[in-house]
């Protein structure tokens, strides 16, 4: 298992396996990409390209080649000679369990194999691995990873240790920053603190008490603003006063404990469905979602500028 990695397999080029083959080539390594969708080789050298400048802005790694990327439609050919296999299938566990069953026949049982996977478990998907399933792991990023750092990284109840710590160790000489989950829970940490904000927002809107861009803007000029800084626990902390943590536990507990209580549990029905719908329609301004990305993707490069070297 300590074979350096330079040769990446990426399987499912859509948004998050595109985003990742382009952070792959920054860096430096070489990336054989497939995928069996129409146009996927035309769609994915388009992405690198529109990728490109913002990679180059947070700086490039050595012996950087964008040449360096090959593709295939034939997943065997993809794979042979991988060093690391970074999958971004369909979010389907029948899928995955068929496709890590080849892929764990095929490779070398040094080759750790990680999947993008924001919801499902490892211990059920390395089910499909009849011969090594302690080198798969959950290497979940965050859209676009070229861009935001945070990896979770979450091992299966077969997964070992030493790859835990090897595709930690990976991801962080990417730039990554790496959270490890100790217990397997459904969507696992990040998305299921970013579903129970937009579960009160639904149930906002729903109950009339704000529209669907008052609600955007009371999370990303108020307290989103903080979170792209410090995370909620350490603003608390901050929030507290001399007294810090202690202090705000004394003085907020019994309000905020109280908000809790009657915090909505909205069911999207068609009638709210289509309410927000109409009001992030309302929200872009006629804006392309080309555009809305763009806005997205060059104030998160200020921001991680902003960031640098913590």
């Amino acid at each position: 298992m300590s074979t350096p990695i330079r040769k990446i397999a990426v399987i499912g080029t859509g948004a998050i396996g595109a985003s990742w083959t382009a952070l792959f080539l920054s860096k430096g390594l070489q990336v054989v990409a497939t995928d069996i969708a129409p146009d996927a080789e035309n769609k994915l050298h388009q992405y690198v390209e529109q990728a490109w400048p913002a990679l180059e802005e947070m700086g490039l790694g050595p012996n950087v080649n964008k040449g360096g990327l090959s593709f295939t439609t034939d997943l065997r050919k993809a794979i042979e000679g991988a060093d690391f296999v970074q999958e971004n299938g369909p979010e389907r566990l029948d899928f995955k369990l068929s496709l890590y069953e080849t892929l764990d026949a095929a490779l070398p049982p040094e080759v750790p194999i990680a999947s993008s996977s924001s919801g499902l478990m490892m211990s059920d998907i390395q089910a499909g691995c009849k011969r090594y399933p302690e080198r798969c792991v959950i290497g979940h990023p965050f859209n676009p990873p070229h861009l935001i750092p945070l990896v979770e990284i979450v091992g299966g109840k077969r997964t070992s240790e030493q790859t835990i710590e090897q595709v930690t160790a990976f991801y962080r000489s990417l730039g990554k920053r790496t959270v490890r989950l100790h217990k397997e829970v459904p969507g696992h940490v990040a998305n299921r603190l970013a579903s129970a904000l937009f579960r009160e927002i639904v149930h906002l809107v729903a109950e009339g008490v704000v529209s669907v861009e008052d609600a955007d803007i009371a999370v990303s000029w108020g307290p989103g603003l903080r979170w792209g800084v410090m995370g909620p626990s350490l603003l608390y902390h901050l929030g507290g006063g001399a007294g810090g943590i202690e202090h705000f536990f004394d003085q907020f507990s019994g309000p905020m404990q109280a908000w809790w209580k009657v915090l909505g549990n909205p069911v999207i029905t068609p009638e709210i469905r289509q309410k927000m719908i109409d009001g992030v329609k309302a929200e872009t301004e006629g804006r392309s979602l080309e555009e809305l990305a763009s806005q997205r993707d060059a104030t998160l490069l200020a921001l991680l500028k902003a960031r640098a070297g913590e």
